[in-house]
């Protein structure tokens, strides 16, 4: 987009807060951004052409469009615009990462407000206070003020009529003086808010407020004479001390900054901050920043502190950083980088704690179990399928014969996406005569799941029939009636269109011919077939090899096979001896075997 293109649609562009949004002529979003006035903000790009960065110019010209969205404050624009870009991930936009949710402190909005930790931000005029990375901290400072300002914990309505009409009843939380009871009007509304005013104080950082508020209630106790509960607020000044001194880095001489410590590593930059509040550091955040072009350096980090000041609502007007090419578009910051004094130790304090949060994820990363092929494989073929487990163990099965005869049956076992060939059975279908897999896929199924029940092994994560409906039926029926059909997931594949069939559904399932999931479906259904035909062949060299003996006078078909699976070859059984072929026949058998290859005629002996 040019700058006449833009200034025929300036006039349009309103001067409100928003998010606006640059599209290419594919209309695929490319940059997302927040503005006070849109139309001032987007006027910016097409005026001063001297002071716009290479990938801004670049930026402008591939957009075809703009678009953009009116919003109250600019509070709502960021929100808005985080959501934008996480939706889109536009490439010239800086991604923050954000695998987290933080969690908050929330000060409702309602009479007798609660204090409670929230993940959740409502946007209802309730309070936030937050994002704390760190729930044990959240812990603590809830666990301070229930010390020092009890409060209720009860989601009633107490409005003034409610509590006028006599409603409710305190609880145990009144009587173990964790609250006072405005349900019942033992407390003032008054008296209640200024509890949370002291809250907020806490909240904000502002020590100094809570603790005179403390000093004046002891001393107010203290002129009526009430010594008890003068004593109590002396305790809670304790109690608020000792708090003060284990939470907080004291500096005399600083007041509200915000620090920021920088460190960039493999396409990632890093951002430690540490928020101060009279002089006391009151909440810390590390930002990762994803780096998706070539962009300097200072521009990156002043996006990214912009932001991060926004997320923590600071309004300090100071920001203490390492480098001094960090640019933020409020030229009112001031920006310091300090040599020495206090300044300076906070600042090596934020470059630590970067180091810690390095070291600490690499520690994690070395320690993650590394994601092999064959675990990828599993994964994306448990997605495929929808299935509730990894499928770790996965067995398949064929049938093979030719017109009916010598039929027999494969079960071939995979094992983390890989042949596990000493768990291969093969089964000689006994119950079926003539062609019908249908038949012979029932008796298959049967003894191996029979088999595997009754001697407690253990059952396959997913069993694949090589058929289509027809077939995988008869399977579903088998292992419903061995009580296992909730357990063992089922499916069948159809040769022609690759076509992935559930037990009951008419529908098929088409996965992409890429994945590697349906490769690996191929495979087992391809190395079924394999050890099917395999074994097939085997039966039928079989079959005729015992019809060639059972043609000697005398020897019948089961003394054939037992030869056979003894000397494994018609070739060695006629070259064994007399003695040889014996131990595995009768004497009288043996000779009648013997000499029938060596051209005896023992009638003529």
């Amino acid at each position: 987009m040019n700058k006449k293109q833009f200034s025929e649609m300036s006039n349009s562009i309103p001067r409100k807060p928003g998010v606006y949004r640059f599209v290419d002529e594919a209309g695929t979003v490319i940059y997302v951004g927040k503005a006070k006035s849109l139309r001032a903000r987007l006027s910016s790009y097409f005026n001063s052409q001297n002071t716009k960065s290479s990938k801004t110019s670049m930026m402008v010209a591939q957009a075809a469009n703009i678009e953009y969205t009116i919003v109250e404050t600019e509070h709502d624009a960021l929100l808005l615009e985080n959501t934008f870009i996480k939706s889109w991930q536009p490439k010239y936009n800086v991604m923050l990462k954000d695998g987290k949710s933080y969690g908050y402190i929330c000060i409702k909005k309602e009479n007798f407000p609660r204090v409670f930790y929230t993940r959740t931000v409502i946007r209802d005029g309730s309070r936030y206070f937050g994002p704390y990375t760190s729930k044990y901290k959240v812990e603590q400072i809830l666990h301070l003020i229930k010390k020092l300002f009890p409060l209720r914990t009860c989601s009633l309505n107490l409005t003034p009529a409610n509590i006028k009409a006599g409603k409710f009843k305190v609880c145990l939380e009144y009587h173990i003086k964790n609250c006072m009871g405005p349900c019942e009007g033992f407390e003032t509304e008054e008296e209640y808010d200024r509890k949370i005013q002291q809250i907020i104080n806490i909240m904000k950082g502002n020590f100094v407020e809570v603790k005179n508020h403390l000093r004046e209630e002891m001393a107010y106790y203290a002129e009526r004479l009430e010594f008890e509960q003068a004593e109590i607020c002396k305790e809670k000044l304790s109690l608020f001390d000792d708090y003060q001194s284990k939470s907080m880095v004291v500096s005399p001489v600083i007041q509200d900054v915000d620090v920021f410590a920088t460190f960039m590593e493999k396409g990632i930059a890093y951002i430690q901050y540490l928020k101060i509040v009279n002089g006391a550091l009151i909440n810390t955040f590390i930002q990762e920043v994803v780096l998706n072009l070539n962009d300097d350096e200072g521009k990156i980090f002043g996006y990214a502190i912009e932001r991060i000041r926004d997320k923590f609502g600071s309004v300090a007007s100071e920001i203490i950083v390492a480098d001094n090419r960090i640019e933020l578009e409020d030229s009112a910051i001031k920006i310091t980088v300090p040599v020495i004094g206090d300044k300076k130790k906070l600042l090596e304090l934020a470059q630590k704690n970067i180091t810690y949060y390095l070291l600490q994820k690499k520690k994690e990363n070395a320690s993650k179990p590394k994601v092999t092929s064959e675990m990828r494989i599993m994964q994306t073929l448990k997605q495929d399928l929808g299935l509730e487990k990894l499928p770790v163990h996965i067995e398949c099965f064929d049938n093979s014969n030719i017109q009916g005869t010598n039929p027999v049956s494969s079960c071939v076992v995979f094992k983390n996406a890989k042949p596990s060939k000493k768990d291969y059975r093969k089964f000689k279908v006994k119950t079926v005569i003539g062609p019908d897999d249908f038949a012979s896929m029932r008796e298959a199924v049967t003894r191996r799941y029979t088999r595997v029940l009754a001697e407690g092994g253990e059952l396959p994560d997913l069993v694949i029939i090589d058929g289509g409906k027809g077939q995988l039926g008869i399977a579903y029926e088998v292992l419903k009636s061995l009580g296992v059909d909730d357990k063992v997931p089922l499916i069948g594949i159809a040769k022609r269109l690759e076509e992935i069939f559930f037990p009951g559904d008419s529908v098929p399932l088409y996965i992409n011919k890429k994945s590697e999931s349906l490769k690996l479906i191929q495979h087992l259904r391809n190395e079924a077939h394999r050890f099917a035909i395999t074994y097939h062949r085997h039966r039928r060299s079989m079959n005729f090899t015992v019809s060639e003996l059972t043609q000697i006078p005398g020897i019948g078909k089961k003394t054939s096979e037992k030869l056979l699976r003894h000397f494994k070859s018609v070739k060695r059984l006629a070259s064994a001896t007399l003695e040889e072929i014996s131990t595995v026949a009768g004497k009288h058998q043996a000779s009648l075997v013997f000499n029938y290859y060596h051209s005896l005629d023992t009638e003529e002996e």
